[in-house]
């Protein structure tokens, strides 16, 4: 379906690439679980032929995201830390990437325990001090890597200052943008090259499959990562695909109550004597507050926040909440807790986390839609519960 250029993000979100059903009009996009597709004769070939190299459902998906994110081509792929490994896949051996020193636990085990040893290097900074981003350039560097708001200190990169030094320098830009979803910050926007999702997370929204997307800026990036995808056949399968799309349909109205949900738990966190310091880009005092409010059209539903474990037992923290879910993952219908420091970025080595910031204090939140009032509640007799004083 053509949509038209003023079409808001709720009504893209619902009709963007569903209409693929000419046969028989279905309102939703068919599950094509086909691995082949026949020819009318040789060399009359039909629109696909074979699902590792494209499938219609696993198409209108792409063509959904694309509409939200307005980049060139989307694609989707078999998982996000799929998504990461397909755009390092653009690099060669002596190639260099400058990321954050905050950053997803699975991405840095990802650059330091498996490309590094293909020969692409890295280095590690502070992302949020544009002069460290430009002093660690190299002849040699081919990538920025960033992530913003980061996982999991919700830190802020100003994603239009690397732009303008990476494009100065002629470098690529690649932003995880899976905290924000396209409903809150568009990076293609800010002239980002790649921003790569875990479909896995807000976009599918019901922790119920495994996905991942990369949206391009131009018509060459789309070209090279079409060969990759369907060389190497990390493609989504029609199913993984059918399923994000169904969760993309009310992307924009869960965010809307995400982030309803993280403010108010927030101003209840913030005012407990059990916790030393909220971190959420939404409260005024954070320091990246104003950043946040020039590049994001919201604040979004993933908090953390650092607990005085001198007054609580955090094992009887976790093990007294409800509602809440001590999970890895994120970005779900229902409310998720998580320990970084063991969990997500246990993988990174101990100086590793220290250095970003990330201690056993440390618990990061991904706020559900559920009432309220019932979540603060649970986070109210947990932490009573855990109490040690």
């Amino acid at each position: 379906m053509t949509l038209s250029k003023d079409a808001s993000d709720a009504t893209a979100a619902v009709h963007a690439g569903v209409y693929v059903d000419e046969q028989y009009h279905s309102v939703t996009t068919p599950i094509y679980t086909t691995s082949t597709f026949y020819f009318n004769g040789s060399g009359d070939p039909p629109p696909y032929d074979y699902t590792r190299c494209g499938n219609p459902t696993r198409q209108a998906l792409q063509e959904n995201i694309n509409a939200l994110e307005g980049g060139d081509q989307a694609f989707a792929v078999c998982s996000g830390v799929t998504a990461i490994h397909t755009v390092l896949l653009l690099l060669k051996s002596g190639d260099h990437v400058i990321c954050g020193r905050e950053i997803y636990g699975g991405s840095h085990r990802l650059f330091e325990r498996v490309f590094s040893g293909l020969g692409i290097q890295f280095s590690f900074v502070d992302m949020f001090n544009v002069e460290d981003v430009a002093a660690a350039v190299r002849p040699e560097t081919r990538m920025i890597w960033i992530e913003t708001p980061t996982n999991p200190l919700l830190n802020i990169v100003d994603i239009q200052a690397v732009v303008a030094l990476a494009q100065e320098r002629g470098i690529l830009t690649a932003l995880d943008n899976t905290f924000m979803t396209p409903i809150l910050q568009r990076p293609i926007e800010f002239g980002v090259d790649l921003v790569v999702y875990s479909t896995t997370k807000y976009l599918n929204g019901h922790s119920d499959v495994m996905g991942g997307a990369i949206v391009t800026r131009t018509a060459d990036l789309s070209r090279r990562l079409d060969f990759l995808i369907g060389a190497i056949g990390v493609g989504s399968a029609p199913f993984d695909a059918w399923l994000v799309l169904r969760g993309i349909k009310t992307l924009p109205h869960r965010m809307k109550v995400h982030e309803q949900n993280a403010m108010a738990i927030v101003e209840f966190l913030k005012e407990h004597p059990m916790v030393k310091r909220v971190l959420y880009p939404g409260l005024s005092e954070h320091p990246c507050h104003e950043l946040a409010k020039r590049q994001q059209k919201g604040f979004g539903g993933m908090l953390s926040c650092e607990l005085d474990l001198e007054k609580l037992d955090l094992q009887r923290f976790f093990k007294a909440l409800k509602y809440f879910k001590l999970s890895v993952s994120l970005g779900g219908v229902e409310s998720l807790i998580q320990h970084p420091w063991s969990m997500s970025h246990a993988a990174m080595p101990k100086e590793a986390r220290l250095a970003a910031g990330i201690s056993k204090a440390i618990v990061r939140v991904s706020a559900g839609i559920e009432e309220v009032k019932d979540l603060i509640d649970d986070l109210k007799q947990a932490l009573d519960t855990a109490s040690i004083l």
